[in-house]
């Protein structure tokens, strides 16, 4: 049987091509028209799969040519060989670093080609070392905001919560099993 996405996958797979894209030095325009594509994929209020299925990708906006190829190639194929080669090119744990506050792409390819740091576990260890403050834009400030995202974050993960674009699709289902 073949793999249905859901939009939400699709979404994320947007957001980190988007991601990667900005932390290897991408043209703002490229990377903006990821985001804004994911954006409104999670928003949708139909299933992917249907507007595939009709030929309507492109009613969604930021659904242009090329990232209609792209969905296209993932819903046909269950592959997506630029998002692919992005994961060969850059450690995908760098894309946890997002979820800590003052942490943008930027500033993650910073740490990463200047440091060598690829781990949440290794950019905590180095805030606490004070080996941020020599990146250019880091200072003691910036190190102890970074600390306390990593705290937040920790958090949050401990408190289980889980966003509301992945609650309510699974809530509708469970309103339809009742």
């Amino acid at each position: 049987m073949e793999r249905r996405w859901t939009n939400q996958e699709i979404a994320q797979i947007f957001e980190n091509i988007a991601d990667m894209l900005e932390i290897q030095g991408e043209i703002p325009y490229k990377v903006m028209a990821y985001r804004r594509a994911a954006e409104n994929i999670a928003a949708l209020g139909r299933d992917i799969y249907d507007l595939w299925q009709e030929g309507a990708l492109r009613t969604i906006p930021g659904v242009g040519e090329a990232i209609e190829e792209k969905i296209d190639a993932l819903l046909r194929t269950g592959h997506l060989e630029l998002y692919e080669r992005l994961k060969s090119e850059i450690p995908q744990s760098l894309l946890e670093m997002r979820q800590i506050p003052e942490m943008g792409p930027k500033r993650i390819k910073a740490v990463w080609e200047k440091l060598g740091i690829t781990t949440v576990e290794e950019l905590e260890e180095a805030a606490r070392a004070g080996k941020l403050r020599s990146l250019p834009g880091f200072g003691p400030k910036l190190e102890s905001k970074i600390l306390a995202g990593i705290e937040g974050v920790k958090r949050r993960k401990i408190a289980g919560r889980v966003p509301l674009g992945v609650a309510w699709p699974l809530a509708q289902e469970i309103l339809k099993a009742l």
